[in-house]
């Protein structure tokens, strides 16, 4: 079948080998490799989640094509290792449907690696680096605007509304066993709608945004370490800048898994934010408005807070979105976030004064 499948791509030479890529949750991918050692990356889109695959699939050609053309205006080299380069259907069309699924093709960019983990001071400032230049690049592609292929993604006040409406229902009945979570989301509920807020009052700027800014989403060069490009441009949305600065820190500077049992162990690592702020500003300081880099630090405590009701929320429901391993595991998701958003409320001072310290 994968076989049939990449006949209907453009690519270069035979089809010798075609194996099992990656470690993505949400699309399948596969490597294949030709008679002239080209190589593609072939992956199935997630038709249940991504279902405007048309605008989706435009939303990427944008965005790579804005990419390149600064690229090549700023003169850099190995272009085609800066950026994802997508492969057309042998119709010039940009994804293939074969009646059941939705598939699309990148060229492989040889050479490079992603991490999982923020293990290192270098690694965490290349993080902050790479994706305030992605959102550089992106700056002004704005008109018209790329399509918002999931909805209110990190719209927190409507992800608000949703916990309540859930709060009404009790479809699970699991929501008396959990009046300590309920109360402490609900606490901060109004504090956490100022993003789109401002955003309403034209405070902050709308920009074109990752909206997935974690570590693996970054390739490295191999030999070199250095940046090469940002990968996985499914969530490339208009959004706000804090929003990539938060999730990076909900996720990159937190000591414990996802799921952490022992609530211990879940820590706010400073250090990390404190690097990762320092690649980021190094880029972001010439072109944030003062307004934005006021929100970077609140970022962290806003997209920890959305985890946590978003969690929570499947919880109430009866673990309808979330794929989960025994029948708390959403609860125990959820008592991460909150831990590690008191970690953060803890050092929000020291957090905006670092930032500040940059401008």
């Amino acid at each position: 079948m994968l076989y049939s499948i990449v006949t209907n791509f453009a690519i270069s030479g035979e089809i010798q080998d075609i194996k099992p890529f990656g470690k993505g949750l949400i699309n399948s991918s596969f490597l294949v490799t030709t008679s002239n050692s080209s190589k593609y990356l072939l992956q199935k889109i997630n038709h249940a989640i991504f279902t405007d695959v048309a605008g989706l699939s435009q939303n990427i050609e944008r965005v790579t094509n804005h990419i390149r053309s600064k690229l090549v205006a700023n003169k850099v080299q190995n272009i085609e290792k800066k950026v994802l380069s997508i492969v057309y259907t042998s119709s010039n069309e940009l994804y293939y449907a074969d009646g059941e699924a939705y598939w699309r093709m990148f060229h492989f960019i040889e050479g490079s690696e992603t991490y999982d983990k923020i293990e290192t001071p270098q690694q965490a400032i290349a993080t902050g680096k790479a994706f305030a230049e992605f959102q550089q690049l992106l700056s002004d592609l704005n008109t018209p605007p790329l399509n918002e292929v999931l909805k209110g993604f990190h719209n927190t006040p409507m992800r608000i509304d949703t916990f309540l409406e859930t709060l009404k229902n009790d479809v699970a009945h699991r929501q008396q066993s959990v009046q300590h979570e309920i109360n402490f989301l609900l606490e901060r509920k109004d504090e956490m709608k100022q993003i789109v807020e401002q955003g309403k009052k034209g405070e902050l700027p709308l920009r074109v945004v990752h909206q997935d800014a974690k570590l693996n989403n970054i390739l490295f060069d191999k030999q070199t370490n250095e940046i090469l490009c940002v990968i996985d441009l499914d969530t490339t949305m208009p959004g706000y800048v804090c929003y990539d600065f938060g999730d990076a820190m909900r996720t990159g500077a937190c000591t414990a898994k996802e799921d952490e049992m022992d609530l211990s162990k879940v820590d706010f690592d400073f250090e990390v934010f404190q690097n990762f702020a320092k690649g980021y500003m190094s880029v972001a300081k010439h072109f944030l408005t003062n307004n934005e880099i006021q929100s970077l630090a609140f970022g962290a405590k806003l997209l920890t807070y959305e985890q946590a009701v978003r969690f929570l929320n499947d919880y109430l429901q009866g673990d309808t979105y979330y794929k989960t391993e025994y029948p708390e595991h959403n609860l125990v998701r959820t008592r991460t976030q909150i831990k590690l958003l008191q970690k953060m409320e803890l050092r929000y001072q020291e957090m905006q004064d670092f930032i500040f310290s940059f401008i």
